[in-house]
C-alpha cells in the first residue's frame, strides 16, 4: 500500500555545493526547515512495507534529478522503518567525520545504519 512517510534529511554541502538544486527540490516536496542543515517533509508514494534500500535507492534517485553531489557534500536521512517499526538513519551521499567532541570521551565508535535499537 502507498503512502506518505515522514523523512528528516540533514545536509552539509559547505561553501560551494548546490543549494538551489536541493533547495528545489526541498520545496517541491512541501519540507519545513528544522534548524541548520535539517528539513523536515513527507515522501509520497512509499510503500509501507518496502526495505531500507528501496526507500534509500528512491530517494537518491529522486534527489538526484536536481542536485548536482560532489565528493564532499553529505545528505543524511532518518526515518521510521516501516518493518521494524524503528527508527533509522543513513548517509544517501558521503559519510561521517570526525565529530568536534570526539577524544573526550572513552567510547569505540563504528559506521553502520542508525537505530534506536
Amino acid at each position: 500500500m502507498a503512502t506518505e512517510k515522514g523523512i528528516w534529511i540533514s545536509y552539509d554541502f559547505g561553501l560551494k555545493g548546490d543549494y538551489p538544486g536541493l533547495f528545489t527540490w526541498l520545496d517541491n516536496h512541501k519540507a519545513v526547515e528544522c534548524g541548520n542543515g535539517l528539513a523536515f517533509f513527507k515522501y509520497e508514494n512509499v510503500d509501507s512495507s518496502s526495505d531500507t534500500k528501496e526507500l534509500i535507492n528512491k530517494i537518491s534517485s529522486d534527489l538526484k534529478d536536481y542536485v548536482k553531489l560532489s565528493k564532499s557534500d553529505r545528505l543524511y536521512i532518518i526515518w521510521k522503518d516501516g518493518l521494524t517499526r524503528k527508527v533509522k538513519g543513513e548517509f544517501i551521499s558521503g559519510g561521517r567525520k570526525q565529530s568536534p567532541w570526539e577524544g573526550y570521551g572513552k567510547l569505540k565508535r563504528d559506521n553502520f545504519i542508525d537505530t534506536d535499537e
